[in-house]
């Protein structure tokens, strides 16, 4: 089966697992939450909402089904994560103090960003798990960063639990109407997702005013 075969059968997978036994239903909106993380096209705004349609026919509970999606978040998340330090900073050092003074970046700046990525990063994780898209990548930069894996952990925790709990409440205050969630969120997403665009194009602004100044005054 091709991912756009499964995408498009996940809410009759899922309904199916509702019908046959309520903890089968809540397995089933794990196990696509978990997909979702791994493969960012499988949309949580159709698993989620799907949930709360359930919680409002009486077949699932909504505590579950929020503990549900969320497990299923954060398991997916971790090996997106596991990627990132496999890239670590130590390789991408060594990389750089060879091949660095071709596109003007030293091992010196790659470790003032990952300080300031230490400093702003808990923002970037929590942030940007409300935004479709980058919801999965944003664990890679935190691996590369070595983000400390406590906080990656809490910060994933409570930018997922908002993102389970706000869809899951849509579903259930749409009903049978669930599948339109997406028509509201993608506005919401795209304002989150400028303040995102704009933090770090300011953030590679600010850092290569900071190269060229210091190459401007060694001249």
């Amino acid at each position: 089966m091709g991912l756009s075969e499964l995408i498009t059968q996940l809410p009759e997978m899922i309904g199916q697992a509702v019908e046959a036994n309520q903890w089968m239903g809540y397995g089933a909106i794990f196990a696509a939450m978990f997909l979702e993380n791994l493969f960012p096209p499988i949309p949580s705004e159709l698993i989620m909402p799907l949930g709360g349609f359930y919680v409002q026919q009486g077949q699932l509970q909504f505590l579950p089904v929020v503990l549900a999606g969320l497990l299923g978040t954060l398991l997916g998340a971790l090996p997106w994560y596991g990627i990132g330090r496999v890239i670590n900073e130590k390789r991408l050092e060594v990389w750089l103090s060879r091949h660095g003074r071709w596109i003007g970046i030293s091992p010196a700046e790659l470790a003032r960003s990952r300080r300031w990525f230490n400093r702003y990063g808990t923002a970037l994780v929590f942030w940007g798990r409300l935004v479709p898209g980058i919801r999965t990548l944003i664990s890679v930069p935190a691996g590369i960063e070595l983000m400390p894996f406590a906080p990656f952990l809490i910060w994933t925790t409570a930018g997922s639990l908002i993102w389970t709990l706000l869809l899951t409440l849509a579903g259930l205050g749409l009903g049978e109407g669930y599948s339109n969630v997406e028509l509201w969120i993608d506005p919401v997403s795209k304002v989150v997702k400028g303040g995102l665009v704009i933090a770090v194009l300011a953030a590679v602004v600010w850092l290569g005013l900071r190269i060229w100044r210091r190459r401007h005054h060694t001249h």
